[in-house]
């Protein structure tokens, strides 16, 4: 039998370690605080869990600026937090990713305190982009590159030379044609593999290398830039892919890669580079059937070649939630209902963000609370809303986020009273309830599926997914009740049905009556037999050397 990789067809829950649970009652999210909450998380059904970074660090950029990638930040514990943390997780089945950062460091990185003091054009200097400038006395930046977060992307030192940032100044990128850099990332992934993480979550992976001689861009509004996707970068990949082959269990990497269409996207995931890449076209779809299929259609037809699985993903802490993507109110609740319905009938891995299963929408925080660095640099209104600490339970702020009423680092609504843990656990229908049932019919019957999918002709605002063993997804993105019995003799189905309901995402009598309601998403097989989820507690030490000895 064909060994399957457990990353393949997982379910993956991203934690935002700040805003996830505070377990001493700084307001900040902690490593104590997750381990207190996995019991939940094998309780929703999910199958990994992704950690945002938890490394030393000044917090410039909430952990993505790094000072040191082989320790925990004493604001989110210790070593040993995290090693009991990932034991435990281990026993329960759910295997820990955790974000590496390798487009660039902290100012507080010891490198790059080196770098200052050191003189240009010395191996210091050479671990990072460092440039003369332009104009008079180089007064002036050496192109014209912008910072995504804002502003330019270039910050003059005292000796007069300038230093690459394509985020905060407190984010110096680091040269990747530098052999001493990749050898240290190398290390790094080694140092957090000996420790027993099942696989990484790589930050901006499309970034690492920027074209020789830093030519100016003719324009920074698209993906095709000379700092994004070239075409250096795969080398890096495929080293890592040798690295993760040392060890045992189907070690993994995942590739945030903002790139131009699904094609780029599918060079990160052929077979000697990276196990998966998110397939961001998904999350950015309009809320329509034709989107959705024109999407699924490209993501299917690039990942097929590369012999790779598609990773789908609705959300995360860079991008508005999608209930407020989807409408807002009880709108915005049933289509991101629906569309995560669709999104885990499709063949492949499905990432889901932290309280998208309690249905909580973007939170508009006052300006006087903001934290975000794309606040503070002029880039926008920044990503704090989807980012505010997740409730628990109670009737009032912090929700059970944290001990003895410790208010959160970020202001959360009152209005969340009723969505908190607490509020949806028991109740039949809530979000909570929905995303409980679904992964739970999921596991249960996606061995059997396969990976083969096909897409038929059917009316306008409808979208059917059918996989083998007579298994049919229907997505209603239309504003009138569709009828199923209608729908099926339309495209030929014999008998007239899609089979016996599974679930739906809405009101499973009115499916079972034969209507699907709009904004709907509803799963049905023929002979259909619900089979028991069973244990997936993982074998083996949660700690092994790279000769796979525990």
């Amino acid at each position: 039998m064909k060994h399957t990789p457990w990353w393949r067809d997982a379910v993956c829950y991203q934690i935002y370690v700040r805003s996830f649970a505070d377990a001493d009652g700084d307001g900040l999210g902690d490593l104590l605080g997750i381990h207190s909450r996995l019991s939940y998380l094998s309780q929703l059904g999910i199958d990994a869990v992704w950690l945002t970074p938890f490394y030393p660090s000044p917090q410039h950029d909430n952990g993505y600026d790094v000072a040191d990638f082989r320790d925990v930040d004493g604001r989110f514990g210790s070593l040993h937090d995290f090693d009991s943390m990932l034991a435990s997780a281990h026993d329960l089945g759910i295997r820990v990713i955790v974000d590496i950062v390798p487009n660039h460091t902290s100012t507080e990185h010891a490198w790059f305190k080196e770098a200052l003091v050191a003189d240009p054009g010395s191996p210091a200097r050479n671990r990072y982009l460092f440039s003369g400038g332009t104009g008079r006395a180089g007064s002036r930046p050496p192109n014209n590159w912008r910072s995504v977060f804002g502003g330019p992307a270039w910050s003059r030192v005292k000796d007069g030379h300038w230093y690459l940032h394509l985020f905060d100044s407190s984010q110096p990128d680091l040269n990747w044609r530098n052999k001493e850099v990749r050898d240290e990332y190398e290390s790094v992934l080694r140092f957090w593999l000996d420790r027993g993480v099942d696989g990484f979550r790589i930050d901006v992976a499309h970034s690492l290398y920027k074209e020789e001689g830093l030519p100016r861009a003719a324009r920074q509004d698209t993906l095709a830039t000379p700092y994004y996707d070239q075409p250096e970068v795969h080398s890096v990949y495929r080293r890592w892919n040798q690295v993760l082959k040392e060890y045992d269990g189907d070690r993994m990497a995942i590739a945030e890669a903002w790139v131009a269409d699904p094609e780029a996207m599918a060079r990160y995931i052929r077979p000697d580079e990276l196990q998966q890449s998110f397939n961001f076209h998904w999350l950015q779809t309009p809320w329509s059937a034709a989107a959705f299929r024109r999407v699924i259609t490209e993501t299917l037809k690039a990942v097929e070649p590369v012999g790779a699985s598609a990773t789908w993903v609705l959300s995360n802490h860079d991008v508005v939630r999608e209930v407020t993507r989807y409408g807002g109110g009880d709108l915005g609740v049933a289509r991101s209902r629906a569309a995560t319905l669709t999104m885990l009938a499709l063949p492949g891995s499905s990432y889901i963000y932290q309280g998208a299963e309690l249905g909580l929408p973007e939170v508009d925080v006052p300006a006087r609370a903001r934290q975000d660095p794309v606040w503070f640099r002029g880039g926008g209104v920044g990503r704090d809303g989807c980012r505010v600490p997740i409730p628990w339970s109670g009737s009032e702020s912090p929700y059970g986020f944290g001990p003895d009423g410790a208010q959160p680092w970020l202001p959360q609504p009152s209005s969340w009273r009723e969505l908190s843990v607490e509020a949806q656990d028991h109740r039949s229908g809530s979000t909570l309830d929905f995303f409980r049932r679904a992964l739970a019919m999921r596991r249960a019957i996606s061995g059997a599926l396969g990976q083969r999918l096909r897409l038929p002709k059917s009316p306008p605002g409808v979208l059917v997914i059918e996989r083998d063993r007579g298994f049919t997804c229907v997505l209603n993105c239309g504003r009138r009740p569709v009828r199923l019995v209608r729908l099926a003799n339309s495209m030929g189905i014999p008998g007239q049905t899609f089979g016996d309901l599974l679930i739906s995402s809405g009101d499973d009598a009115a499916v079972s009556d034969g209507l699907l309601p709009p904004d709907t998403a509803a799963w049905f097989k023929t002979g259909a037999t619900v089979v028991r989820s069973h244990s997936h507690r993982l074998p083996g030490s949660t700690s092994r050397n790279r000769d796979g000895r525990g």
